[in-house]
């Protein structure tokens, strides 16, 4: 009988020379694209512009973890107060039956310690989830030119598939983009949430998966006419809870840094429990509550420095969101 993998602390992220210039002109993209979605449907992000609902709860840090859980928000057992945003994924207010990236976002609030941003007390510890185990590109690069030439209508997406990825390559990627946005998804309160891409943990590495529990219940027909009502009505009922679980770095083969298309191949570790008390999302107050949310920060980056996101993808991710931040008047 093999015994489980040993987290390594021997991860290494690989950065180019000419980083900060590709993701200055990333970011400078990504605003041009938010401004003019902003121009038709109002100001909002770049993308999971469509917030679908908020609430706020507690994030419970169990107690006794292995050592190598015990860094950062996950340094000690304590309760902290969440806030969480549902969203589409998409850069347009659409449907929400249209196959979609979903998301999944925590604020965590109350956290002590520097920032990873470097400048001063960190002011949350920020996580960002989809209904994806894996990111659907292994760079920033693939993703921005996948994302602008998306953007630019289905000729201009094709056009680029074919150039990127050749006459045999471009139909399959763009099959496999069907496939992933199009994944059989039964709703927030049912499906696991992945963090898609590492960040640090103290001198380790991880990934999150955000796991429901059984009494969240089960998928109900119809749910994707209306996600919101979907999430509010099980939340008018019951509370509703997760198991917040982390998957450690072993080694570069098995759970690789920069390559975010490559799925860990490493077990899941519950290190705190997510819960979300009864609430009306659809009263004045929840109403309100939803507002603050959509004009907040969430932002991988707004974290811990022990918890400092890892990787191309990630690294993008800060230059990136803080200009769309200040497009829309939250930086």
């Amino acid at each position: 009988m093999s015994s489980a993998p040993v987290p390594s602390t021997g991860w290494q992220e690989k950065i180019a020379p000419d980083e900060d210039e590709r993701y200055a002109g990333y970011a400078q993209q990504f605003a041009a694209l938010q401004a003019q979605r902003s121009a038709r449907w109002g100001v909002g992000r770049a993308l999971h512009r469509k917030q679908l609902t908020a609430a706020q709860g507690t994030l419970e840090v169990l107690d006794g973890l292995p050592h190598y859980a015990r860094h950062g928000l996950f340094a000690q057992p304590r309760d902290y107060d969440v806030w969480v945003r549902l969203s589409n994924g998409g850069m347009d207010r659409a449907a929400d039956r249209v196959p979609d990236i979903r998301g999944f976002a925590l604020r965590v609030l109350g956290v002590e310690g520097d920032s990873a941003l470097g400048n001063g007390p960190a002011k949350s510890q920020d996580f960002t989830l989809i209904n994806q185990e894996v990111f659907g590109f292994a760079s920033a690069d693939e993703f921005v030119d996948f994302v602008i030439a998306a953007s630019r209508g289905k000729g201009d997406l094709l056009r680029h598939l074919f150039r990127r990825y050749g006459l045999l390559g471009g139909p399959r990627k763009l099959g496999h983009m069907l496939k992933v946005a199009g994944k059989p998804f039964g709703g927030f309160a049912t499906e696991p949430l992945y963090s898609a891409a590492p960040m640090a943990n103290g001198p380790y590495a991880v990934r999150v998966r955000l796991l429901p529990a059984q009494t969240n219940g089960t998928p109900v027909p119809g749910a994707n006419e209306d996600w919101a009502a979907d999430f509010s009505a099980r939340l008018a009922k019951q509370p509703l809870h997760w198991d917040l679980q982390l998957q450690f770095y072993i080694d570069e083969e098995l759970t690789p840094i920069e390559d975010a298309s490559l799925n860990w191949v490493a077990p899941y570790s519950t290190v705190a429990r997510l819960m979300l008390p009864r609430q009306q999302t659809a009263s004045p107050e929840g109403q309100a509550f939803a507002g603050q949310v959509e004009a907040c920060v969430i932002d991988p980056w707004q974290a811990l420095a022990a918890h400092r996101p890892l990787g191309d993808v990630q690294r993008a991710r800060k230059v990136v969101y803080y200009e769309s931040q200040k497009g829309r008047g939250a930086a």
